[in-house]
């Protein structure tokens, strides 16, 4: 597929597939939703209860998310294991490039060997942060590892249908531990509904300033 750099609203870059009219991120702020969805509502909430953050992302995509986890990390000297699965790894090109215009206030570097690891291998990122990358099809991936954190990440419902169906949610669930989070942009209520059905406890949050007006975190009780 095409795809195109773009710059959303708080001068971060995020990427735009023509194909399917949709963005990796919110076009009014990468970095902005990034950080309030799954940082401060899902990753610092997780680290309030649990000594070692075992982390399962839907979507690695740009590598934005990771990257700040992986800042955070090191940051509160909190122990993470990032597992990531994407099925369409982006092009060098394309990621070489993206928020080059940020210097001073970007990690090129540790964006370029995030993406440079090779796929399906863990490797120990910094003293705090450990990744591992899996090109694979979530459809018919097997979850055989138990996680307390999920950022679910995938492009939107209308775009995406399969990624959000009740048998991917049961595997997630399944997959966390009790009291484990999973956080999301969407907040449609079909999907809300569903993660109720299945045992998740749900909370509306307020979403990113001069974004969406809200977001979920879902809970295993």
């Amino acid at each position: 597929m095409k795809i195109e750099l773009i710059q959303t609203s708080d001068g971060s870059d995020s990427l735009y597939v023509p194909e399917l009219d949709e963005t990796y991120h919110s076009i009014h702020g990468a970095m902005t939703e990034s950080q309030h969805v799954f940082i401060e509502n899902g990753y610092l909430e997780a680290c309030k209860m649990f000594d070692q953050i075992r982390l399962f992302e839907v979507g690695f995509g740009t590598g934005l998310n990771a990257l700040l986890t992986m800042e955070k990390a090191e940051t509160l000297h909190h122990p993470t294991d990032y597992h990531a699965i994407e099925l369409h790894p982006l092009p060098e090109a394309i990621m070489h490039k993206f928020n080059q215009h940020k210097e001073g206030d970007f990690n090129f570097e540790a964006m370029r060997s995030l993406h440079d690891r090779p796929w399906n291998k863990s490797f120990k990122m910094s003293p705090y942060f450990q990744l591992k990358k899996t090109q694979a099809n979530l459809l018919n991936y097997n979850l055989s590892e138990r996680y307390n954190l999920i950022y679910f990440d995938a492009f939107a419902p209308e775009k995406q249908a399969e990624m959000w169906s009740e048998s991917i949610f049961k595997s997630l669930y399944n997959a966390l531990e009790s009291g484990g989070i999973m956080t999301t942009y969407c907040v449609k209520g079909i999907i809300k509904r569903r993660l109720k059905e299945i045992g998740f406890t749900i909370e509306k949050l307020a979403g990113p300033i001069g974004g969406k007006r809200e977001m979920l975190r879902a809970i295993k009780e």
